[in-house]
């Protein structure tokens, strides 16, 4: 199947999505280089958005100016991801707004009882083809803490993004 993209603004930088006939199959956190975002789809070929990617654009943009957005209902092309990761993912995406999970919750939740299972679910969010419509930020480490975030901008994004949907980790608002 041939995918396309599509790089548009929002009040964060410039943000990325690709999809093909079965749904979206990437998504590119917001970059304050353009450039970097337009890179980030291989193959695919640029496009104007279907009505319906257009609809997901409109809803990104509107939540990273800070509205509550409920993504889960997105059709996506997760074809690709293997089984042990699209278990990780349907878990997440039960995951609300405002809501966080740890890394070994979620590893729990899709079914996955190994000692290294936490880890597993680390680098499924590491892998992640759809941040933000899967949404690992909301994926922490034990304790609460913040963990990692592979995306651009690294945990600030993640802290940024989990502030958006006033998750403060640590408890405590801080200016980014």
């Amino acid at each position: 199947m041939t995918a396309h993209y599509h790089v548009f603004e929002t009040e964060l930088g410039s943000a990325g999505i690709a999809w093909n006939e079965a749904g979206i199959v990437r998504f590119r956190l917001p970059d304050p280089d353009r450039a970097a975002a337009e890179k980030q789809f291989g193959k695919a070929e640029p496009a104007n958005p279907t009505p319906a990617i257009a609809a997901v654009v409109a809803q990104a943009v509107r939540y990273f100016a800070g509205e509550r957005i409920d993504f889960s209902p997105i059709d996506l092309d997760l074809g690709a991801v293997d089984p042990f990761r699209r278990a990780v993912y349907e878990a997440l995406r039960k995951v609300g707004f405002g809501e966080t999970v740890t890394y070994g919750e979620l590893a729990k939740r899709a079914g996955a009882a190994a000692p290294q299972a936490a880890q597993d679910v680390g680098i499924a969010m590491a892998r992640n083809p759809v941040p933000l419509i899967i949404p690992c930020h909301r994926v922490l480490a034990a304790g609460g803490k913040l963990g990692g975030f592979s995306a651009p901008g690294r945990t600030e994004a993640k802290e940024r993004m989990l502030a958006l949907e006033g998750v403060f980790v640590g408890g405590q608002p801080r200016l980014l």
